[in-house]
């Protein structure tokens, strides 16, 4: 019976990554949430050294961890792991537009929007960039996809492609006829897709940007309908 108490006592002090993961109910993992999870121990950053080494434990960056593939519950999404590398941040830009099927090409590197700097982040899970939108700009037409913990923020189609244009530094002046140009040569969004944009959520995207350049972008897309429909 001693045996037994002591057991049950030391456990805690104890604790086995998978233990840590199962408490935790989630496949990322940031700092503070593994070093809790050690708080019996003298010496946690060796144990966290030492899973690193094993495989157990991969360094996403700093103070951000994914559990080892062997261990993970869940497929990880990098858009989850975008929203988290650094924020505020949701996805958008040319990872968005290919996510939504408004471009034909697949992109590799998971492009976000922030209020923060403008940063990019190499990882073992593969590159992260980030684009910085002032508050009033950022806001508006962000939304939620996936599912359970693997959720995460990405712009609505419509706000990837205003973001696109916006972020684009080529498009410094451009008219109408410019952007008609941009989006079916350049970009070569699809007819249909952009077709099926919400007109209204477009209007109060672009009323928040208050910028000729984005306002030119919404009369473009009406003209590139109209003549799709000609």
């Amino acid at each position: 019976m001693w045996t037994y108490w002591c057991y049950t006592f030391i456990l805690p002090t104890m604790i086995s990554l998978p233990e840590l993961h199962f408490a935790a109910r989630t496949d990322v993992l940031d700092y503070q949430q593994v070093v809790s999870g050690l708080r019996g121990y003298a010496k946690p950053r060796d144990r966290i050294r030492r899973w690193l080494a094993q495989g157990d434990l991969v360094r996403v960056r700093k103070g951000l961890y994914v559990v080892g593939e062997v261990h993970r519950r869940n497929p990880l999404a990098r858009e989850t792991l975008a929203n988290l590398v650094y924020g505020p941040s949701y996805v958008s830009l040319d990872y968005a537009l290919a996510y939504h099927g408004l471009i034909p090409e697949g992109v590799r590197e998971v492009t976000s929007v922030t209020t923060g700097k403008a940063r990019r982040f190499a990882t073992p899970f593969g590159l992260f960039s980030y684009r910085p939108l002032p508050p009033e700009r950022y806001a508006p037409g962000a939304r939620l996809a996936g599912e359970g913990t693997g959720r995460f923020l990405i712009a609505s189609p419509e706000k990837a492609l205003v973001d696109k244009v916006w972020c684009d530094k080529r498009l410094q002046a451009p008219g109408r006829r410019a952007l008609e140009d941009y989006l079916l040569e350049d970009l070569r969004v699809d007819d249909e897709r952009l077709a099926g944009l919400d007109d209204a959520r477009l209007e109060a995207i672009a009323a928040a940007f208050a910028s000729r350049k984005i306002d030119l972008l919404a009369q473009a897309i009406r003209s590139i309908r109209e003549a799709g429909h000609a």
